[in-house]
């Protein structure tokens, strides 16, 4: 399905869509899309920002490591990636671990969607990428989803203003893709994978690392879809208007 654009709609109204998708994308990685012993739950509260959706690996013993038919050890397929290759941010990491954790299992990837709220302010986007920044020094991975353009306090994207918090590399969006999806891969080196989008283009599946070296397809296309056709008609009629 197209990606919409979300800029208009009031924060409260996306904050509606924010939640049900959220809810539809953890529903549709329980439906067996994670391995064995690895399961997703929503707005869990860890020892870092809120995420929308985190996916937990139990310590029951006997249960299945990623691997298999259900994880994917081949290199994500976006159209740019980014690494830092950093050895002083890679021994930052080992000696100042922060132990992120829930009480039926290990935090091991997060998904946020990003709000209006996120951008609304200085402190807000401070706050959001500094969190972010906190889980990837963690070893747990992230995936950002961003369908809000640049603002003023983002001028180069929700990326840049996460990984300016590893590196200097430069990155910028293209001026006609300005939105953007990206899968942290917390590995020795943490690696982003991008993928930019504009309105109208389809929302494809993004990776999800479980491990440093595996990943699964996070469903972001068909849930997106089955959240749209729930949306109330009314909040549909705005994000489509024409003028």
């Amino acid at each position: 399905m197209p990606i919409h654009d979300w800029t208009r709609v009031p924060s409260g109204l996306f904050h509606h869509f924010h939640q049900d998708w959220s809810i539809e994308i953890a529903r549709e990685l329980n439906r067996g899309r994670l391995p064995s012993g690895f399961y997703a739950l929503v707005e869990q509260r860890v020892d870092g920002p809120e995420p929308d959706v985190i996916a937990v690996q139990t310590k029951i013993p006997g249960t299945a490591k990623p691997g298999g038919n259900s994880s994917i050890l081949e290199p994500p397929n976006t159209r740019l990636s980014q690494r830092i290759p950093t050895d002083a941010e890679r021994y930052a990491r080992r000696g100042n671990l922060i132990s992120v954790r829930h009480p039926l299992g290990d935090v091991v990837a997060i998904i946020e969607i990003v709000s209006p709220g996120n951008k609304d302010s200085r402190h807000a986007l401070r706050s959001f990428v500094e969190k972010a920044a906190a889980f990837l020094r963690a070893g747990v991975h992230l995936l950002v989803v961003d369908l809000f353009p640049p603002s003023d306090r983002d001028p180069q994207g929700i990326h840049k203003a996460i990984f300016g918090e590893f590196t200097d590399q430069p990155f910028a969006p293209p001026a006609d893709k300005p939105l953007t999806l990206v899968s942290y891969q917390a590995a020795a080196d943490i690696i982003a994978h991008i993928e930019p989008l504009a309105v109208g283009d389809e929302m494809p599946d993004m990776p999800l690392f479980l491990t440093p070296e595996e990943h699964i397809l996070t469903p972001l296309g068909s849930t997106y879809r089955a959240t749209w056709e729930m949306c109330p008609e009314p909040i549909r009629e705005l994000v489509q208007a024409t003028s």
